[in-house]
């Protein structure tokens, strides 16, 4: 069936972004898939790193570990939300660990699996997930392969993120681990002082750009392409999409794209997005509806209905574009896309 909105996702991209995070972190870098690969797909973004080289893998959920699929035997997957009451059964019969991350939690595994080897998730300062520092006499017994933290702000140069390296720097001290990691993507520009033996990068994979250490480095990932549904002139004093927000001051050469917030470009993007064909960037006119957007287009007069147009999905500037985070840009991509990876 045909589909008007293309998706692409450039396997070379993620394998490069992957690398240049494992080399800046000096150690072994894991990648987070969760989320079905921030919305590109996780067992496309699974196969593409592990040819890469890599052999550590997160998701959120027990459902997104069986929807993920089997892994290489060398490669091993990680339940960032832990074992809930309800998610006995699945932790038995899938091959990933849980990350602890409550007393109640650790009770569970020590009663469903005390022999297997599980995560913990030590809160620092974010008041997310996460045992409290003063609670680690609850894990004697554990066979803990991982023990984690993880920076509330790494994107940005707060006093909070030293302090929680010193917190994190006191628990590994008391509890004896194989592996111990604090830093996500942001927190790998931090230097190595915060990579220890593992770091978990998520949305820089993807393409996104959380510090100026990364610009220059990371490759963009996705390519968002919309097919025209119309092409029209709006004459000048007229409006166009809902609520008029756009009116034009001179006669103005449109297209009318296949996308729209059902799609996840969302109306942040009102009057404020773009797209280009070529060396032309066709500014968004007036409000991001439903399936649609309008985009002037009189300086490509050879555009025409059925023709294809690229949006302007380069995370950083798209974030600043819309007010959106890099991680909602991708994310809330939506299932009305031909996704291809190449």
């Amino acid at each position: 069936m045909h589909r008007p909105l293309r998706l692409t996702i450039h396997r070379s991209a993620v394998q490069a972004n992957w690398r240049w995070l494992q080399d800046k972190a000096g150690v072994a870098a894991g990648a987070a898939v969760k989320a079905n690969g921030y919305g590109l797909g996780a067992r496309e973004t699974v196969d593409a790193l592990v040819e890469a080289g890599c052999r550590d893998f997160f998701v959120a959920t027990w459902a997104e570990a069986e929807q993920l699929g089997p892994l290489p035997d060398e490669a091993s997957l990680v339940v960032l939300h832990g074992v809930a009451a309800e998610d006995a059964e699945a932790s038995l019969q899938i091959r990933a660990r849980p990350c602890l991350n409550s007393a109640e939690q650790v009770a569970r595994w020590k009663e469903i699996a005390p022999e297997r080897p599980c995560d913990v998730m030590i809160d620092t300062g974010m008041n997310r997930l996460g045992l409290r520092p003063t609670d680690i006499a609850l894990l004697d017994g554990l066979a803990i392969d991982t023990l984690h933290s993880h920076l509330a702000c790494a994107d940005e140069d707060d006093p909070l993120n030293a302090m929680q390296l010193e917190r994190f720097r006191a628990v590994v001290s008391a509890v004896p681990a194989r592996r111990y990691s604090i830093a996500n993507s942001a927190g790998i520009c931090l230097g190595r002082d915060y990579s220890f033996d593992l770091v978990r990068p998520g949305i820089s994979l993807y393409g996104g750009i959380q510090r100026a250490e990364a610009e220059g480095q990371i490759r963009q990932v996705a390519r968002v392409e919309a097919q025209i549904v119309q092409r029209r002139m709006i004459p000048k004093g007229e409006s166009c999409g809902y609520g008029a927000t756009f009116i034009a001051d001179e006669d103005t050469e449109a297209a009318i794209l296949n996308i729209g917030y059902a799609d996840g470009y969302l109306r942040g993007f009102s009057s404020r997005g773009s797209a280009f064909v070529g060396e032309y960037a066709l500014p968004v006119l007036g409000r991001v509806s439903m399936d649609l957007i309008a985009v002037g287009v009189g300086a490509a007069p050879e555009l025409r209905e059925g023709e294809w147009v690229e949006i302007d999905y380069d995370l950083p500037s798209a974030s600043e574009q819309s007010g959106l985070s890099q991680y909602e840009l991708l994310t809330t991509l939506g299932s009305r896309f031909e996704r291809r990876w190449i």
